[in-house]
């Protein structure tokens, strides 16, 4: 069986299997045996003890679960909240304000979660509600809320970034510092975009004296900053400790887990049920990625022993097209993937094959990083079947429809997709940090 034809079958079987609601791990990986052994035979299921190994054993994804720790740390505690209460402090008094402090807040809490699904729904069950009181409209508070969760793994630390550099023997420290510019330039256009809406259309966000944010007096005003500050300090030594050098990704996951910890106990906000409701929550969401990681990598090492990234190459030199073209082919996938699958995994399965024919044609493996997580963060919000949309449906108040949330999120994917073009047409912006701060 040729590759080009063991592909079509491959996917044909993905789609079946999807659709049937078969789990993804299972489906992933079970599909790769069974297609392989009746191409290799039993020579095939050498590829799985391999890849259970280098993946269980990677000492990189070991941050993974620290990292999740960390954020359910945090938002359990309560911290989350603060940090949404710091941020209306530092705004003030103006039109929107709500929404835009759901933007930051909800992408540093997404940052915290690792993953898209649980920042979604951990910044609505945060957020959402306050928003809806106080009559702010529907769509801007919907939009808000998916635009700043799902946003959360482009601002580090990142798990999907993790996986990437894991995948593809990138340096995760220049992941992240590559991620921050095209983050702080999405977060200021989807800020404007709020600014601007609620200028234009008043009604979308009330401001009067009974429902706009209660400003905090006296002794109040500084535990709300240093809740807020601390919680933002402890995400700045566990970035900096990987950026400087004194820590790799693994040690300041472990870093953040400590210091979450000891900003709940230091707040007085540490119970023992915080804890144990944490570490359960996490224990789930790091099996259910263990196993995804799992089925899809042997899915992408059969794949790639196949020779998928020698077709993919062929394929790309033989279209006679510029580089750029090609590149933006890649993305068109990368997006009609996100309608049926979570962003780790389109990592997974797309990393190791795109990758390295972007390095062929001569760009930076960190811009192409960068550049697939900006098309993640699109695709799995994009109508009709972006994954994320689900997420947040099944979070939020009855009366609110599936239309109603396609109308919500269309004005910010189209800022998403702007600077994703930005990126695309000036490298410099991931490349430029990265070579100033860890260049040799």
């Amino acid at each position: 069986m040729g590759i080009e034809t063991l592909t079509l079958v491959l996917l044909a079987c993905i789609m079946v299997a999807f659709i049937l609601g078969a789990q993804v791990g299972m489906a992933l990986g079970g599909i790769a045996m069974g297609v392989g052994y009746l191409s290799w035979g039993d020579a095939v299921f050498n590829i799985v003890p391999s890849t259970v190994e280098s993946t269980f054993f990677n000492f990189t994804l070991l941050a993974i679960p620290l990292y999740i720790y960390m954020g359910q740390l945090l938002t359990r505690s309560g911290i989350g909240d603060a940090m949404f209460n710091a941020s209306q402090l530092a705004i003030g008094k103006l039109r929107g304000s709500l929404a835009i402090s759901v933007i930051g807040v909800c992408s540093m809490i997404g940052a915290m979660v690792g993953i898209i699904g649980a920042g979604i729904m951990t910044s609505s069950s945060i957020a959402l509600k306050p928003m809806m009181d106080r009559g702010y409209d529907k769509k801007l508070a919907l939009g808000v809320i998916m635009a700043g969760g799902s946003l959360g793994i482009l601002i580090p630390p990142s798990i999907p970034m993790i996986m990437f550099a894991s995948a593809t023997q990138s340096s995760v420290g220049k992941m992240f510092l590559g991620a921050m510019v095209p983050a702080l330039i999405t977060i200021v256009l989807l800020i404007s975009y709020v600014i601007i809406s609620c200028r234009l259309r008043p009604e979308r966000a009330p401001l009067d004296q009974d429902n706009d944010f209660e400003m905090p007096k006296g002794v109040e005003v500084m535990r709300t900053i240093r809740d807020g500050a601390s919680s933002l300090a402890l995400i700045v030594v566990v970035l900096g400790s990987i950026i400087m050098g004194v820590a790799t990704p693994t040690e300041s996951g472990a870093l953040g887990v400590m210091g979450a910890l000891l900003l709940a106990i230091l707040f007085k906000r540490f119970k023992p049920e915080m804890v144990a409701r944490a570490s359960k929550q996490t224990a789930v969401l790091v099996s259910v990625a263990m196993w995804i990681m799992v089925g899809a990598s042997v899915f992408s090492n059969f794949h790639l022993l196949m020779g998928v990234q020698g077709m993919v190459s062929q394929f790309a030199a033989g279209l006679d097209m510029p580089p750029i073209v090609i590149i933006m082919m890649f993305q068109v996938i990368m997006i009609l993937l996100g309608f049926i699958i979570d962003e780790y995994i389109i990592v997974l399965m797309c990393a190791p094959i795109f990758t390295p024919v972007a390095v062929s044609l001569g760009y930076d493996p960190i811009w192409f990083g960068v550049l697939m997580i900006l098309n993640i963060v699109i695709a799995v919000q994009t109508p009709p079947y972006g994954f994320a949309l689900f997420y947040l449906k099944g979070i939020a108040p009855k009366g609110v429809t599936m239309m109603d949330l396609y109308k919500a999120v269309l004005p910010f994917i189209s800022i998403q997709v702007l600077v994703l073009m930005i990126v695309m047409c000036f490298p410099q912006l991931v490349t430029w940090l990265p070579n100033l701060v860890m260049s040799p």
